[in-house]
């Protein structure tokens, strides 16, 4: 009996879950003359793939999906690999002072990102990377790292140090016993932080909206935004065909890469 209810209550709550994709699905699937705000619950049309060709004519989101690719694809790699880089040198190697080092790798996380955004323009504005994909990779690097080296140092915590020690006495140098020890160890975490790091990018508005304003630099979700501000009202049904088709590539990522995702989250017990 017990079994039955839990997968009622399962099944309920996952309902609930899905509401707002119904409705999402639903109304931008609509003409932009069908839609009404009083059928919203109710399809009416189907011109779903029109709206979003309308959404990514009006708003330029194919030059943001592919500025925002390549954000959410360097970035996070780079900062898995310097995230576990550090967990490496403060677990593996002892670095002198190494819990110094990670609160002070860590440490950024700790201020809110709004605090920092104004003296983050003034200093892009000053060195030219304001509105430059450098630019951007650069800030979302800097951002993922953090988070990189504190579960990369987790991790790395739960290996024992034997593992460093026997590969040092057959020879092995540093580099390689971080390359093809350590990192290989680590695949389902770095498949994690990576997947974590690069939805954060792929979802991101704040910084997209100060440090860029081109359609072939800013992110994708900044042009949606975008779009909203200026075709809304009779267009909504377009801005909404614009939001399926951003949050498409995330869902596909999870999709594809849950298996790895669930192992890194436990922090390699498998």
């Amino acid at each position: 009996m017990s079994r039955v209810v839990r997968t009622a209550v399962l099944a309920v709550l996952g309902l609930f879950w899905l509401l707002p994709v119904y409705l999402l699905l639903v109304n931008a699937a609509k003409s932009p003359e069908t839609f009404t705000t009083k059928e919203s619950w109710l399809p009416t049309d189907f011109s779903l793939f029109g709206n979003i060709a309308e959404a990514m004519r009006l708003s330029g989101l194919a030059e943001s999906a592919a500025s925002t690719l390549l954000y959410a694809v360097v970035s996070p790699a780079i900062a898995v690999l310097v995230g576990a880089a550090a967990g490496f040198a403060i677990v593996a190697l002892r670095l002198r002072h190494g819990f110094a080092w990670f609160v002070a790798i860590f440490g950024g996380t700790v201020f809110p990102l709004q605090m920092i955004l104004l003296p983050l323009f003034d200093a892009y504005s000053r060195t030219g990377l304001f509105d430059t994909q450098t630019g951007m990779i650069a800030v979302y690097t800097a951002i993922s790292v953090p988070f990189s080296a504190f579960v990369m140092r987790n991790f790395f915590s739960g290996i024992a140090h034997n593992v460093f020690e026997a590969a040092v006495i057959d020879g092995a140098s540093t580099w390689r016993i971080f390359a093809r020890v350590y990192l290989p160890m680590a695949s389902s975490a770095l498949v994690a932080i990576f997947i974590l790091q690069a939805t954060f990018i792929w979802n991101d508005f704040l910084l997209g909206l100060v440090l860029s304003q081109s359609d072939t630099v800013r992110p994708i979700v900044t042009s949606l935004a975008g779009m909203q501000s200026t075709y809304g009202g009779a267009q909504m049904s377009t801005v909404l065909a614009g939001g399926l088709l951003v949050s498409l590539p995330t869902v596909v990522l999870f999709l594809f890469t849950q298996k790895f995702f669930a192992r890194g989250l436990a922090l390699g017990q498998y």
